[in-house]
């Protein structure tokens, strides 16, 4: 195709997926309301477990609707993605040899479920969150938290732990792809674990060592556990260049030859 043909292409698959979006958005804005009492649930477990009187503030007249506007995107986004996940991987598809489609049809398949359970372990270690950062504030006092900044954070909070569960699954793609080796991966166990620990410290809002566990240890899981399919993958390597390298060549008295066919 030419340079014209692939824009064309990808603008009609843009439009595709940004209609698929809008339509899925309707559903976003209806379920808005049970999201906003969903997200609200860690502060009301807060308060009731405490006996902090713990409220959001909604400080200017336009951000309810504004948050409703985002959780309702954030919710058509998920919602409308295997649309638009589908029209990515039909524009890049037509480039790519089977191997390479074999390579990302698996990274698709490991990455996805990885990712709803990062986003699950984000969702339960905001409780912990909120639990600790009110535990400074004096038993009887009042906290208004800001529900923008409340909202923003949980949101990004979520997302940020289901992309750290991903990450091992690139991983496993670059050993497959023969990019980087499984005992390569497993050596620097200490880098990561270091790597791991400053970015859940940096999710977290504080220093929590039981939020920072709830994030890490699974984390830390998955990369072992990429270590360990990148160094079986390597083996089951290993072996079928062995067994190419010691096959012996076929004798050319045993090839079976029709006397009365023409020499090549």
């Amino acid at each position: 195709m030419s340079l014209g043909a692939h824009l064309k292409e990808f603008r009609r698959r843009l439009i595709i997926s940004l209609i698929a979006i809008v339509l899925a958005g309707i559903i976003g804005w209806w379920a808005s309301g049970w999201v906003f009492v969903s997200l609200q649930a860690p502060i009301t477990q807060v308060a009731e477990a405490s006996g902090r009187h713990v409220t959001l503030d909604f400080d200017t007249l336009g951000v309810s609707f504004d948050l409703t506007l985002q959780i309702a995107l954030t919710i058509a986004v998920l919602i409308a993605s295997p649309v638009w996940l589908y029209q990515v991987w039909a524009f890049v598809i037509p480039g790519l040899v089977r191997k390479e489609r074999r390579y990302a049809i698996g990274f698709l398949a490991a990455a996805i479920p990885l990712f709803l359970v990062g986003c699950a372990l984000g969702f339960f270690a905001m409780p912990r969150m909120v639990d600790l950062m009110l535990s400074f504030a004096p038993t009887e006092s009042v906290s208004n938290l800001s529900a923008r900044y409340y909202y923003d954070f949980f949101l990004k909070l979520i997302l940020v732990s289901g992309v750290a569960c991903v990450l091992p699954v690139i991983l496993v793609v670059l050993n497959v792809a023969g990019v980087m080796r499984g005992a390569t991966i497993l050596r620097g166990w200490r880098v990561a674990l270091l790597v791991i620990v400053i970015f859940t410290a940096i999710a977290t809002p504080a220093s929590d060592i039981v939020s920072m566990l709830i994030l890490a240890v699974p984390m830390l899981v998955l990369y072992f556990l990429a270590a360990g399919l990148a160094l079986w993958n390597d083996r089951i390597r290993r072996k079928r260049a062995e067994r190419v390298l010691h096959e012996e060549p076929v004798p050319l008295d045993a090839i079976d030859v029709d006397p009365g066919s023409e020499p090549v």
